[in-house]
């Protein structure tokens, strides 16, 4: 039974040496939750930190229930709950992309129950809410998925829940599966569908009268999910941005050792540069462009050509012909005569969409050209066929521009050569380009999006058993201990102009461009640009001498003094 057969064939079915291992690590929690295994519910109380937008007075009109509740104080976990409540029928799902440590949520919430309680998972995603389609989680099915990556489990999808029918379809689901509390595990939209929902089940859905309890908890890998110090990071983030470090040291590694090729590297990332900015701390590549010191300084597309050309005949004039440029993928929108004739090819085409469908593919360009101000249009014009094509596709169900489909990496070669050409400069830009995005959301989470989630996930369980509702669960102190926090779901919304109306938003959180990670990034990059001063930070570790790095950005901006986290 020992022959490399058998030990093969039981490695199948999500049972390879790796996943067997991880299944068995020990996770540390907060202090106050007491045990990994056996953990403690806690009971929370306010603190004197209260939450509030712009729009805080119109979000109070329409969110009375839940911010008359919880005053959108900011609650604290304090210590065993002496009334843990018994008989809860809870649920829990996926939202949006998935992120690494999205198990380990689920397990927390399993654990922290306990056997008084009933868990139920929702497949796939608030479809599966909508449908109805709930299946109890087991003890076996926590100890099978603990530690791994991915949302397959549950699966997700997409879904926001807005009309009045899908509301109505909620009810109907907690009315048949006698439901006291949702899990919404997402991002900054979905996290407003939590607190949409936690008010509009807030009363009326039992028999007694009572309500559901709605718990939200922070997902993304995009990192655009920040409250300062509350919420330093969403979950996800570490592992993804560790996979993506990894993948560009290597071929940093590579262009020092064929000594021939530019690579131009795009990264998942579509509203924020959290992500690159994380990668390229990590990694010291070339060229490192940010989004929104882009869009501060107004640069054209034509602008960061010519300083990507600059950088090349630099490095050519020591003999370098190779380097790596590393793109965050919604760079395009942030360019701001790309981001005018964006918008104005989305009015364009929701205005025209009738005329414009009956076109052949052909026509289409020249016809969306005619209806363009004179700038945009000559932008428009000027753009490779790949890129119009794109430009033109259709959009995503929220009415985006799918950025992830523009091969911005290429845009920008094809750019700096023309700007090279311009200069006359005779140097030799053999390129490649590559888009790393899906390899990075659903590896194994390190330890840190191991241990951040499933303390993430005691807490959501503790809130729901403490009787709160219209919360985001977070965990900080990340370097001291960890301190299991609630924050009020409400405090965080604005009212932004979304498809022609007014729509309560969670605000995405964009890099600072004067916050102290910016600011290292910015004091550092001209070394880094003119010669090989990369490096290269290998594998995620979950145990080893890297295991317990948190995010750089994460440590430089909240100005710890040390790379290492530290939960319990």
């Amino acid at each position: 039974m020992n022959s490399p057969i058998a030990k093969f064939q039981g490695i199948a079915a999500h049972n390879s040496i790796f996943e067997q291992a991880v299944r068995q690590l020990p996770l540390p929690v907060c202090s106050v939750f007491e045990s990994s295994t056996q953990p403690t519910a806690i009971q929370f109380k306010d603190t004197a930190q209260t939450l509030g937008t712009k729009d805080s007075a119109k979000v109070a009109e329409s969110f009375p229930n839940t911010v008359k509740a919880s005053g959108n104080k900011v609650l604290e976990g304090v210590g065993a709950n002496p009334k843990v409540a018994q008989g809860k029928r809870v649920a829990v799902l996926f939202s949006g992309g998935p992120a690494s440590g999205g198990h380990n949520v689920v397990c927390g919430i399993k654990r922290v129950l306990g056997n008084g309680n009933t868990l139920f998972g929702v497949k796939p995603g608030p479809k599966g809410l909508l449908k109805g389609n709930l299946f109890e989680i087991t003890d076996a099915d926590v100890n099978n998925i603990i530690n791994t990556g991915g949302f397959d489990f549950l699966g997700t999808d997409r879904t926001k829940i807005k009309t009045p029918e899908q509301f109505a379809q909620v009810k109907e689901t907690c009315i048949k599966h006698n439901l006291d509390a949702i899990v919404v595990i997402g991002g900054d939209d979905s996290n407003t569908n939590a607190a949409v929902l936690a008010e509009y089940l807030y009363t009326g859905i039992k028999p007694d009268g009572s309500g559901v309890q709605v718990i939200g908890v922070p997902k993304t890998i995009d990192g655009d999910l920040q409250i300062g110090d509350l919420l330093p990071i969403s979950f996800g983030f570490d592992t993804a941005t560790k996979i993506y470090a990894e993948m560009v040291g290597n071929i940093l590694q590579d262009t020092r050792s064929s000594l021939k090729y530019w690579h131009f590297i795009k990264l998942m990332g579509r509203s924020a540069s959290h992500v690159t900015l994380e990668v390229g701390l990590q990694t010291q590549p070339a060229i490192t462009l940010i989004s929104e010191e882009i869009a501060e300084k107004k640069q054209s597309l034509s602008s960061i050509a010519n300083d990507i050309a600059q950088a090349v005949v630099k490095r050519a004039a020591k003999g370098i012909h190779h380097g790596v440029v590393v793109i965050p993928e919604g760079v395009v929108e942030f360019i701001p005569e790309m981001g005018a004739l964006i918008a104005e090819l989305n009015d364009v085409l929701a205005q025209q969409a009738a005329a414009f469908e009956k076109l052949e593919k052909a026509e289409r360009p020249a016809f969306v050209a005619e209806l363009l101000s004179a700038d945009s249009a000559a932008l428009f014009t000027s753009l490779p066929g790949y890129i119009v094509d794109m430009l033109l596709a259709e959009r995503d169900s929220h009415g985006n521009l799918q950025v992830s489909l523009i091969p911005t990496e290429q845009l920008l070669i094809d750019m700096t050569k023309r700007a090279l050409k311009a200069m006359d400069a005779k140097v030799p830009f053999a390129t490649m380009n590559h888009f790393f995005g899906y390899e990075g959301r659903c590896g194994a989470p390190t330890l840190f999006d191991a241990a951040y989630t499933y303390n993430l996930g005691l807490t959501a369980g503790s809130l729901i058993l403490d009787g709160r509702t219209g919360y985001m669960a977070t965990i900080t102190a990340l370097t001291s201990g960890g301190v299991p926090k609630a924050i009020p779901l409400p405090g965080l919304l604005n009212i932004e102009r979304r498809h022609g109306h007014d729509e309560f938003v969670i605000e995405k959180a964009l890099v600072k461009t004067g916050a102290p990670a910016m600011q290292y990034f910015v004091a550092h990059r001209a070394t880094w640009s003119e010669d090989d001063c990369f490096a290269s930070p290998g594998p995620r570790q979950i145990w080893g001498p890297t295991a317990l790095q948190q995010p750089i950005t994460v440590a430089l901006n909240s100005g710890a003094d040390s790379l290492a986290f530290k939960i319990g």
